[in-house]
């Protein structure tokens, strides 16, 4: 099928799953709302201490614990979901997170000290992790195979959207010097939910979540509702959904977390992770804290918001490059190559960060804004796409739950160990902070090399048998497998390298 064919047939699981994708939007606003408030004058001068040049600063301690306040709650929220979602549904599941979100966001609102806003945003993240994972899962569930690249990365374009209007209203609202100024921007978070709620409401239910559950009928008529495949279609699309869930049955039994570590899953439960984590693990964190960044590289408040802004309308520019480029290379390559770019440039700005000329700022803002373009054509938007595809249909949500749940792990270490680096009256490592996540992105290269596979272009059935035969990472691009055989036996076929491998 092409891609011009999927559009024709599926313009309405492509529409759904763009209108579920929406709701991550609301985790990029506010994570890097709080983030950019450590560089927001009015809120500094409201709730920071003067540094050691008068300036108020929030203290690293706080920064760490606002920093990490969402994450965690994020995490609980990503556990919470792997089983509601299962027991009750994508719909359900959504509507919920978004009703408890709308009553949360009154917490930081009316915060009349930082303790308030850091439990508000604890409890804002319990929906917000739900949005992290289900938003992805469904995408691939609902969409064809040379869709799902597509559908799974859009939600990194939210993600930046997120981020974009984040950093374009605090920077709208510099010219203020009252408690609205940071107080319109928590307020502007009610913007989101209902209207996700009423759509929501009239979304089909993911088919492969029914046919899990038996309801063999009603997937029938949600894949109705998404596509326009004539009956014998969807006939033969259900009879796809069945056999592959009684494949995966047979392979591995059992839809627990604690089957996440059983037999072949062990494998997939470990790429799907480590491939999430490296998105933190590679100097992210400097994007998010971005205009503090900025404003200790040695650039004026103004300057910095105006580099924010530029960095992440370039990081949406870079999504939808990525788009282009995984339609011609797979997502193997684009992580090695990805992964390679930015452990050079972060390499590049602690190199800058050693001089003390005032013009290193631009530098470091310039070659920031070069890292955001690679991360967001490679890694920060192909990331959405591995993980969907590469865990088993029946254990996919737990999976892509726990890649996120250490990928959020991996951020609050980051929340941790980042305000430190940067903060003038910590550690002050300002720019020479590259040189620590070029080190820890070569780690992540070297992983990359040995244990990614290539799932590009494979249906879900023919990555269960490539798993179940233990193929290679670096041979999963050459396998040639036969996941529909004429006489199905429930079991994968002999493996017999003669050049290429075939199941």
């Amino acid at each position: 099928m092409t891609i011009r064919e999927a559009v024709k047939l599926y313009p309405k699981a492509i529409m759904w799953s763009l209108f579920f994708s929406t709701a991550v939007a609301m985790e990029g606003y506010d994570l890097v709302l709080v983030s950019s408030l450590f560089a927001f004058p009015t809120f500094r001068e409201r709730y920071g201490e003067p540094g050691k040049n008068g300036a108020y600063q929030i203290t690293a301690p706080w920064q760490t614990g606002l920093n990490n306040a969402a994450r965690c709650g994020e995490i609980l929220g990503l556990l919470l979901n792997g089983w509601l979602a299962e027991r009750f549904g994508f719909r359900k599941t959504m509507i919920g997170s978004l009703v408890a979100l709308t009553g949360f966001i009154f917490i930081p609102f009316f915060a009349k000290d930082l303790t308030t806003i850091l439990i508000g945003d604890i409890l804002m993240g319990f929906p917000w992790g739900v949005f992290q994972t289900l938003t992805t899962s469904y995408a691939v569930e609902v969409c064809p195979v040379v869709l799902r690249a597509y559908l799974t990365t859009y939600v990194n374009m939210m993600w930046g959207l997120g981020q974009l209007l984040s950093v374009g209203v605090l920077r709208a609202m510099l010219a203020r010097t009252d408690d609205w100024s940071y107080r319109i921007p928590f307020a502007l978070q009610w913007m989101w939910p209902v209207p996700l709620i009423i759509g929501i409401c009239f979304a089909p239910e993911s088919p492969w979540w029914l046919v899990r559950k038996g309801r063999h009928v009603d997937a029938r008529a949600a894949l109705r509702a998404l596509s326009m495949n004539s009956d014998d279609e969807l006939d033969t699309t259900i009879s796809m959904m069945r056999h592959t869930d009684e494949v995966e049955k047979e392979i591995s039994q059992g839809t627990s977390y604690l089957d996440c570590f059983r037999g072949v899953n062990l494998r997939r439960t470990e790429i799907a992770c480590i491939g999430w984590v490296i998105q933190a693990a590679c100097g992210a964190s400097l994007m998010g804290n971005a205009a503090y960044f900025f404003q200790q590289a040695g650039l004026a408040t103004t300057t910095s918001f105006n580099f924010t802004v530029s960095l992440y309308s370039v990081a949406m520019v870079g999504v939808v490059i990525s788009w282009f480029v995984m339609t011609r290379v797979g997502r193997r390559t684009i992580y090695l190559w990805g992964l390679s770019g930015l452990v050079v440039t972060m390499l590049t700005t602690g190199f800058v960060g050693l001089s003390h000329s005032k013009k290193s700022g631009y530098g470091v803002g310039t070659l920031l804004l070069v890292f955001t373009l690679i991360y967001d054509i490679t890694i920060g938007t192909v990331a959405y796409s591995l993980v969907a595809e590469i865990p088993s249909s029946r254990l996919r949500t737990k999976t892509v739950v726990l890649g996120r749940t250490l990928y959020n792990v991996q951020g609050t270490i980051n929340g941790v160990i980042t305000p430190y680096m940067l903060n003038p009256n910590a550690w002050n490592w300002q720019a020479k902070a590259g040189f620590f996540w070029g080190g820890t992105g070569l780690l992540c290269l070297i992983w990359t090399y040995f244990r990614l596979p290539e799932p590009k272009g494979r249906t879900f059935a023919e990555l269960d048998l490539l798993f179940e035969q233990k193929v290679p990472a670096r041979k999963f691009a050459t396998a040639v497998v036969d996941a529909f055989p004429t006489h199905v036996t429930g079991t994968a076929g002999d493996v017999e390298l003669d050049g290429k491998t075939r199941l």
